[in-house]
Formats: structure tokens, C-alpha cells, sequence
């Protein structure tokens, strides 16, 4: 087995993040959060996402875990849940992918059975980032009695605290990139859960986690663009410093174009992410953009690390230098919060859609 260098997860950093109000920007000022909104946050996100896009997706992840709450939550949850992690440097998770359904949220087959005032949550959710540190989880299960109810009537959306009975966390898994990010199993054996735990109501559950992503795939978009604005910096600098033939290769025409094209994609992407965060700060509905920002961001963000290794050469490929992290963690872009494939059948339905 090849030897993997292990990270920390870092709380020192999450902690730091917190007493400087650089996590949580987006819980409303009622529960005593900044209320930024989302063209805010992008930018604090793309700023984090240079230094490090896993200290990056620590945080974002957290945002994600609280989406349904602030979208869906009754007063007295947002009170509870959000309040807490103003109150304390506190993480919490957002519980939908399971070891056979990702991209297809309609294969959820973790499962709620309501049994008087309480649901019986039993399930194993895969890839939760987060999931070794959370305070509680977003959980979305199966109701639905009936095994052809449509997605849109057959999940709900729960609050499940991590230190409840049955509740147990796997093994961290150690991944291509972002390793200081906590990625895990969890499984729910026989959980209790109060029925003042479900979010909205019964059946719900799907709308209100897609409507989740809404908010929360223009930051990550932005930290995309975070990672592929380091990779340009750091080629530009190398091409600027190494010489051949004479002269920096940033003068080799095969060089120059190379930062013009990594350079071209940034600018496009950061364009495309504002916009979504926008449209979505303004009260629009902004799927369509928000997986075009999403989609364009993680495919630039490959391309350019990519980009930054090659022109770094044989030092590209050995880990003193900083491009081959760049690479691993850029990867994950492409994968979580929905592939770039899952944001292609997005944007598609949504433009034909436009178009009868």
C-alpha cells in the first residue's frame, strides 16, 4: 500500500476562522450570524480557497450542513442549531450521499419510519465532509411508505445530533487531495429522532435539499476559481524565474499562451460565479447559473493546476513544490456538490425548458 501523507483536520484554523467571523457569515443577524449574502460570501470563500482549498471546504461544507435549517428551519430550530454555532466554534455536516446513491438523490435508501412523536432513522450515509467533527447532521431519508413515490414526495429532511444513540462515525478516509478536510461514513442504527427535528414537513425533503445547492454552489465555484487563481500565480512566478534557451520561459510563445488560456478561464469562471451569486442575492432563481458557474469553475480549475505542472516541469511532479497539491485538490471540484456531468444535465433541462 502506497504511503499517503496525512493532514490534520484543522481546527485551530476552523477556530481562528470563527472568532474572526469568517465562518457562519451567512446565518441571518436574528440568530446572530453576519447575514452576508451570497456575492459576500463568495468572495471570503475564493480568498480562503487560495491558501487551501481543504481548510476551504471544511467551512463551506458547514454552510451546506446549515442550508436546509436556514431555507426550511421553523424559528425554534434556527434558534437551536444556528444559535449554537455562533454561540461556539462548532461544524456540522450535511448528510445526503450514500454508498450507492450520489448523483442519483432519488436512490436514497436510508430510511425514517415515524413511530408515535419520533422517527426511527435507520441508514449509512457515504463522503460527509465534516462528518468526524459535526455537532449535528442535515439527514435526508426515505418516508415514503410507497417504493414508487416520486422524489419529490417520498424524503425527508432531519436534524440528527451526532452524540444520540445509534448514531456512529466511520473510519476518515484518506483522499486523492484536501486531506485536512474530514470525509467519513455514518451510520444511523435505530435513531430516535423527535418529530421537532423534521425540517419543513414530511415528503419536503428533496426540494429542500436541492434548494440547498442553490446557495451554496456559487461559493464553491468561488473556491475553484481560488485554487485556479494560486495555480496561475505560481506559474507565473516559475516562468518568470526558470531560464532556458537563454531567456524566462514565460517569453517561450508555448509557455505565455498557456498563462493567457489559465488566465482567460479564471476571469470567465469568476464572472460566471458572480453572476449566479447574484441572481441569487437578488431574489431570482438561479439553478441554471449556479451550475454553469459550478460546472465552468471545477473544469477550469483542473485545467489550470494541471496547466501550473507542466509548466513547472519535473519539479511540478515532486511535492516541494506547491503545483502538485494544487492538482490533487483541485480534482473534487469535478465530483462534489454534483459532478461537472450532473451540472451538464442541469443546465441542459433548464435551457430547453426556456426553449418550448
Amino acid at each position: 500500500m502506497l504511503a499517503i501523507t496525512k493532514s490534520k483536520y484543522p481546527w485551530a484554523l476552523i477556530k481562528k476562522a470563527w472568532e474572526l467571523g469568517l465562518i457562519n457569515t451567512h446565518i441571518p443577524q436574528k440568530y446572530g450570524g453576519l447575514g452576508l449574502n451570497s456575492l459576500e460570501n463568495c468572495m471570503i470563500t475564493e480568498e480562503i480557497a487560495y491558501g487551501c482549498t481543504g481548510v476551504q471546504t471544511a467551512i463551506e461544507a458547514n454552510s451546506l450542513g446549515q442550508m436546509p435549517v436556514i431555507l426550511a428551519g421553523n424559528e425554534e430550530q434556527k434558534k437551536k442549531y444556528l444559535g449554537r454555532m455562533i454561540e461556539e466554534p462548532l461544524v456540522c455536516s450535511y448528510g445526503v450521499t450514500e454508498p450507492g446513491a450520489g448523483s442519483d438523490v432519488a436512490g436514497v435508501r436510508t430510511r425514517a419510519v415515524k413511530h408515535g412523536d419520533e422517527y426511527i432513522l435507520n441508514g449509512e450515509k457515504m463522503w460527509i465532509t465534516n462528518g468526524g467533527h459535526a455537532n449535528w447532521f442535515f439527514v435526508l431519508a426515505r418516508t415514503a411508505s410507497d417504493a414508487k413515490a416520486s422524489a419529490g414526495k417520498a424524503f425527508t429532511g432531519f436534524i440528527v445530533e451526532r452524540d444520540w444513540a445509534g448514531v456512529t462515525l466511520g473510519k476518515k478516509e484518506w483522499n486523492m487531495g484536501q486531506r485536512c478536510s474530514d470525509t467519513r461514513g455514518i451510520t444511523f442504527e435505530d435513531v430516535r429522532v423527535p418529530k421537532e427535528n423534521v425540517i419543513g414537513e414530511e415528503g419536503i425533503g428533496f426540494k429542500i435539499a436541492m434548494g440547498a445547492f442553490d446557495k451554496t454552489r456559487p461559493p464553491v465555484a468561488a473556491g475553484a476559481v481560488g485554487l485556479a487563481q494560486r495555480a496561475l500565480d505560481e506559474a507565473t512566478k516559475y516562468s518568470l524565474e526558470r531560464h532556458t534557451f537563454g531567456k524566462p520561459i514565460a517569453e517561450h510563445q508555448a509557455v505565455a499562451f498557456m498563462l493567457a488560456d489559465m488566465a482567460i478561464g479564471i476571469e470567465t469562471s469568476r464572472l460566471a460565479y458572480l453572476k449566479a451569486a447574484w441572481m441569487v442575492d437578488s431574489g431570482h432563481r438561479n439553478t441554471y447559473y449556479a451550475s454553469i458557474a459550478k460546472a465552468i469553475s471545477a473544469d477550469v480549475a483542473n485545467k489550470s493546476a494541471a496547466d501550473a505542472v507542466q509548466i513547472f516541469g519535473g519539479n511540478g511532479f515532486n511535492s516541494e513544490y506547491p503545483v502538485e497539491k494544487l492538482m490533487r485538490d483541485a480534482k473534487i471540484y469535478q465530483i462534489y456538490e454534483g459532478t461537472s456531468q450532473i451540472q451538464r444535465v442541469i443546465i441542459s433541462r433548464e435551457l430547453l425548458a426556456k426553449a418550448k
